[in-house]
């Protein structure tokens, strides 16, 4: 769920921590990379299927989904090359309050469709 605003005070408070990169080798030197495994995980399990049958078949295949958490991890640190610290950081499964909170939000949008 995130911190509200937290990202709009962080590049406002530091607007040099953004960069548009068309290529490798307009990357800053980087001694620590921090990685939020969650967003890689959800591509990798759900990917840009338009369907739902699609993401459900894909998220069956456990070897596939894996290696294609390695492919995306491995591509961002070959790309930033951190020099001292990569650090990858796994949440776990979502409390159940957040659970009952999401199928209660499900419940109410197909009620009201």
């Amino acid at each position: 769920m995130g911190i509200p605003k937290f990202f709009r005070w962080l590049t406002r408070k530091y607007p040099m921590i953004l960069h548009n990169v068309k290529k490798e080798e307009d990357l800053p030197p980087c001694d620590n990379l921090y990685l939020d495994l969650n967003g890689i995980v959800h591509n990798c399990i759900h990917g840009n299927s338009a369907t739902r049958h699609e993401r459900v078949s894909k998220l069956t295949d456990l070897e596939e989904v894996w290696a294609a958490c390695m492919r995306a991890i491995d591509e961002i640190v070959h790309s930033v090359k951190p020099k001292k610290v990569l650090l990858l950081a796994v949440d776990g499964v979502a409390p159940r309050a957040k659970m009952n909170q999401q199928r209660a939000r499900r419940f109410r949008s197909a009620k009201d469709s």
